[in-house]
């Protein structure tokens, strides 16, 4: 496919949008901004700390200036390389790669970068997004990655689920059950002894298609556990910390997820009518799904002069398979709007994509929201998102463009017609290896959590705080154990500290 060369992603953050936060102190936040998009990390630190020193500051006020002050230092996080650091892991990782073809690289704007006092420094992932953006890359890894198994495994599981919906009938079919460990850890020393940490650990939601959750255990007691139906469901805990000791959360749990396909037939849907306000919402705006007019134009692009809802739907997500990169990920709490961040720069993970597929379904008027949690498909297992499109007389109906768009452009040991084939399933279906937890983007934990969310629109990896401070992923780790029951042969999998 065309690639649209990537950015030097400098402005792409925020320029074009307002700064969501509306406070006393929003000309100070404003300020800020055009310090930071200027490259003035130090300059925009003293004036956020200089309006977090005065007396009386409202809750909301203190919310908002924590948190644009934290944004800095998680940007930092995100791009550490130097010109020098990121030509040699360019050299040490893309087979014959030479200096001069990095400098080609390089002048095309392959590497993400932000300009920060002073220093032009690039995003930590990008060697690995070298690979992403541009397929004709792969067979120069330096270490190959072993697709075949898992490509045809997952072919072979669609064609699977799409016989046993045909000979069953219905959409939920071919369930499997898990049993999962998930422990966070918060690192040794990260906050002072005997402060109280307070955690929120995800866990199963309820769904037509996911049901069960059973706590088999925990460490320490929970003190809450947000309800089935929560959009965001947690387990809360509270422990104190130890001096020269990490402190442990951990919750053992089991599940049942079915496998999902609907065959969509456009004669049969319908324009969603409105009249459901608990779907309706999914039709507005919302943090991150901003109707610009660069989101309008693109929509009449690919959507034409089509007023069908389905086949609307289909038309968004071939056009995303085929014209958005997969790249691993910024922290998205330090994006102003995701989905047009995704929209600018053609690319972006799998929350990224959703966000974008999403906004591009709402202003159409196709009712479209957020699901997310873990993608625990043999060999793979990993923090993943996806969407749900509203499609009567169906209902919810599951879309992933991400798999859309990684099996157009690079499930290389496939056929182009078993490519497709794949393409086809994930509009409308999901295979049962998945772990739901959130039903919507950018929610509140139940308890509220005080302080700024490390990751401020998902939650797949918890959250931390400690006397009403965040406690930022530099601080803590996690890790999850999956292993499928019953059948006989059971798989097990493992992932620490993987984004999407």
């Amino acid at each position: 496919m065309a690639h649209a060369w990537f950015r030097i992603v400098m402005v792409v953050f925020c320029v074009s949008m307002a700064c969501s936060v509306t406070t006393a102190d929003d000309s100070v936040v404003a300020q800020a901004e055009k310090l930071e998009l200027a490259g003035d990390f130090v300059g925009a630190e003293k004036l956020l700390d200089a309006a977090l020193a005065k007396e009386g500051l409202d809750a909301e006020t203190k919310y908002a200036l924590t948190f644009e002050r934290d944004r800095l230092d998680r940007i930092r996080q995100d791009f550490e390389l130097t010109q020098v650091d990121l030509e040699a892991k360019v050299l040490a990782g893309v087979k014959d790669a030479t200096p001069d073809e990095f400098a080609k690289w390089l002048e095309e704007g392959r590497f993400d970068a932000r300009e920060i006092d002073g220093q032009l420094l690039y995003m930590n992932s990008g060697v690995r997004n070298l690979f992403y953006r541009d397929s004709s890359l792969e067979p120069r890894r330096n270490v190959p990655k072993d697709e075949s198994d898992v490509q045809h495994l997952r072919l072979n599981l669609t064609r699977q689920i799409r016989a046993a919906v045909k000979e069953q009938k219905t959409p939920y079919v071919l369930p499997r059950k898990f049993d999962v460990q998930f422990t966070g850890t918060v690192k040794a020393d990260a906050v002072p002894e005997g402060s109280v940490i307070k955690a929120w650990l995800p866990v199963p939601r309820d769904f037509p298609f996911q049901r069960g959750m059973t706590l088999v255990s925990t460490s320490p007691q929970p003190i809450e556990v947000a309800p089935g139906d929560s959009p965001i469901r947690s387990v809360y805990f509270e422990q104190k910390a130890t001096a020269g000791e990490p402190t442990i959360f951990q919750t053992h749990f089991t599940y049942e997820h079915d496998s999902i396909r609907f065959d969509i037939d456009p004669a049969v849907v319908t324009p969603f009518d409105g009249n459901d306000k608990e779907v309706a919402r999914f039709v507005e705006e919302g943090p991150h799904v901003e109707f610009t007019p660069e989101l309008i134009a693109l929509s009449k692009e690919i959507v034409g002069d089509e007023t069908n809802p389905a086949i609307q739907a289909r038309k968004i997500y071939d056009w995303m398979s085929q014209n958005i990169n997969y790249s691993l990920a910024i922290e998205y709490s330090t994006i102003r709007n995701v989905s047009d961040y995704c929209r600018a720069n053609r690319y972006g993970d799998c929350g990224q994509e959703a966000l974008l597929y999403i906004a591009l379904c709402r202003v159409n008027g196709i009712p479209a929201r957020w699901q997310s949690g873990w993608n625990m498909f043999p060999g793979r297992l990993n923090l993943h998102d996806w969407s749900e499109i509203y499609l009567a007389p169906y209902g919810w109906v599951p879309v992933d463009v991400c798999y859309g768009i990684t099996a157009t452009q690079n499930m290389h040991f496939l056929t182009k017609s078993e490519q497709q084939e794949v393409a086809d399933f994930y509009f409308g279906g999901l295979e049962p290896y998945r772990m739901a937890a959130n039903s919507d983007h950018a929610q509140k934990l139940t308890p509220a959590k005080l302080s700024p969310r490390s990751d401020t629109i998902d939650f797949q990896r918890a959250e931390y705080e400690v006397d009403g401070t965040n406690i930022y992923y530099d601080k803590f780790s996690y890790d999850f154990d999956v292993e499928e029951i019953p059948p006989a042969t059971t798989t097990t999998s493992k992932e620490t500290n993987s984004r999407k």
